[in-house]
């Protein structure tokens, strides 16, 4: 379904932040892709790189969340994930925000994360996991111009979040004709542009008084804004913020990932489900030095569009 959208756009794209706010944001430290951050807490999770990263069991999903819990409140400013890898990580910091009532959650990403996995839960399949959760109103993946939503990855997207209302994909420049075969036209928004999908998106939000999680992953972003070892969306910078300001006094928590690091599997299924995603496997150290500051860059900005868009 596209959407037509002629009302101009509430927040300019072209609006720029003079004073930046950064409150102190929580690192969950598992593949040292984060720099240092002004008063973050660092949670030292290295040890657990191979057996959290790409994908884990629910037993080590629980064991996680009981540690989360212990060490970083839910009330916590911005968490930190590193590596667009640990995205299902999501999915215990939204759990944890059922005191705020029916909410939205907002999941800036080039792919849906809506894709058929057997055996846990895994940065492609948590958005399902999430929709289930009885106080969670919406989940809206915004930026997609992956082809897992496209006719030939059809099979592969769980439908029931799709069919009830509870998901819905913003797409740029995907044919997802495809959704109206299976009565799931309703939860495709598509656009010709990053521009026309900001100002449809802004006015929807407008509609709606909800708290909101937001949770961005990097990829979503063109690669002349930022470089990340995952195929990259079309967004700039300025569409981020307009969204992002259009949630301003409604945010309740978020997280951040997208990070650039580079991980030798020692997991069979790993490498190979890490191979079938097109990761590059041949990414230099030297190529990730060099991406990291627009990384870091970018972090510093999110993280202060984040807090101002926090709810008092």
């Amino acid at each position: 379904m596209s959407l037509n959208v002629s009302s101009p756009l509430s927040v300019p794209l072209s609006a720029v932040v003079s004073t930046p706010v950064i409150p102190a944001p929580v690192i969950l430290d598992i593949d040292s892709s984060v720099g240092d951050l002004p008063d973050a807490h660092r949670l030292d999770l290295r040890e657990h790189h191979e057996t959290l990263r790409l994908g884990c069991s629910l037993p080590r999903m629980r064991w996680l969340t009981d540690k989360l819990d212990r060490m970083a409140p839910a009330s916590a400013d911005t968490v930190m994930l590193g590596s667009g890898d640990f995205h299902h990580l999501s999915w215990p910091l939204i759990a944890r925000q059922n005191q705020h009532g029916q909410m939205r959650v907002l999941v800036f990403d080039n792919h849906p994360d809506n894709m058929r996995f057997i055996g846990g839960v895994h940065c492609g399949s948590w958005v399902r996991r999430v929709t289930a959760l009885p106080f969670v109103s919406r989940v809206d993946v915004v930026g997609i111009t992956s082809q897992d939503i496209g006719a030939s990855h059809a099979w592969e997207n769980y439908l029931r979040p799709l069919w009830s209302g509870k998901l819905r994909y913003w797409s740029i420049g995907v044919d997802t004709r495809w959704s109206r075969w299976v009565g799931a036209s309703r939860a495709f928004c598509g656009f010709p542009d990053a521009d026309a999908l900001v100002q449809a998106l802004v006015n929807d939000l407008g509609r709606s008084s909800e708290p909101a999680y937001v949770s961005v992953d990097k990829d979503v972003f063109s690669t002349e804004v930022l470089r990340t070892n995952w195929d990259q969306g079309v967004m700039r910078a300025n569409h981020v913020d307009a969204v992002i300001a259009a949630l301003r006094g409604r945010v309740v928590a978020s997280d951040i990932t997208g990070e650039v690091s580079r991980h030798t599997y020692s997991t069979a299924w790993k490498r190979w489900v890490s191979a079938g995603d097109g990761q590059d496997a041949d990414l230099s150290d030297a190529q990730v030095e060099a991406w990291r500051p627009a990384q870091h860059t970018m972090n510093l900005r999110l993280i202060d569009w984040l807090a101002r868009a926090r709810a008092a």
